[in-house]
């Protein structure tokens, strides 16, 4: 099936499809450059992977297709670095000292775990062993390590044990992410028993923030985490206006990045 699917694509075209896998997503004036060819010829390219659904278009490039399999996940890592750094500070900014939270598994929100390490006693909970890893050395954070099978993938923990584990806390605030966002408000993700992880860490928690850069809107996932009207406080680059009307219709706090007062607030 790969040798037939390889053949519809010219070599420059697998090389561009080898490149997104890298690095998860990858830019028309990038590509550009790097093949000597026009932008036009690159959009050629890209829409000729789209048809055979190796890669998603997305503003200004494209991104690796992702329906039923997520992105590797240290390739997720370069996916919009700096707007995933801003949001991780926007959100941290919004948990004061002296709180319990949870932290699940993401590269958004490690970026917010990044981001807490000028707070003050703290009682972090995650199932992220790279959360932990981020926060433990801090002298005023304490951390908690959900306890089950490690996923190598991300370093995840994840099934019925850290279900369980969670379900033993009530915390002030959960800092989650997700895969995908449709417009009607549904959170989705890829993998079942991360899921129940997520959806357990919200249900334990007073107040939940949501993490997100605006390529979620462009992707789409399999598996159901829960929908917007579960969430809080919802922190991203930029938001799409049918989204934005489900905050404002649910009471959802939203902080854009880069924005100033901006916010859809019920």
């Amino acid at each position: 099936m790969r040798g037939a699917m390889n053949e519809q694509i010219h070599e420059r075209q697998q090389e561009i499809l080898e490149l997104a896998r890298a690095q998860g997503r990858v830019s028309v004036d990038d590509l550009a450059l790097r093949f000597n060819v026009t932008p036009q010829t690159i959009r050629k390219d890209l829409n000729g992977l789209c048809e055979l659904r190796l890669v998603s278009r997305v503003h200004g490039g494209a991104v690796v297709s992702s329906g039923v399999e997520n992105i590797a996940y240290e390739a997720r890592r370069f996916i919009a670095q700096n707007e995933k750094r801003a949001i991780g500070a926007a959100a941290a900014a919004l948990i004061p000292n002296n709180a319990s939270l949870f932290i699940n598994i993401g590269t958004t929100t490690e970026e917010v775990a990044r981001a807490l390490g000028q707070h003050e006693d703290l009682l972090v909970i995650t199932n992220n062993l790279n959360v932990a890893t981020l926060l433990y050395r801090h002298p005023r954070i304490d951390v908690i390590m959900a306890g089950g099978p490690v996923r190598r993938l991300d370093g995840a923990v994840i099934g019925s044990a850290a279900v369980e584990f969670v379900a033993q806390f009530k915390v002030d605030f959960a800092v989650i992410g997700t895969s995908a966002i449709e417009e009607d408000g549904s959170l989705l993700d890829f993998d079942v028993r991360e899921v129940r992880v997520s959806r357990a860490i919200i249900e334990n928690a007073r107040k939940v923030i949501l993490v997100a850069d605006r390529l979620k809107f462009e992707r789409t996932a399999p598996v159901r985490i829960g929908h917007l009207s579960d969430i809080d406080m919802f922190v991203t680059d930029a938001i799409t206006t049918a989204v934005a009307e489900v905050c404002r219709t649910h009471n959802v706090h939203v902080v854009e990045v880069g924005q100033t007062t901006e916010a859809a607030e019920g």
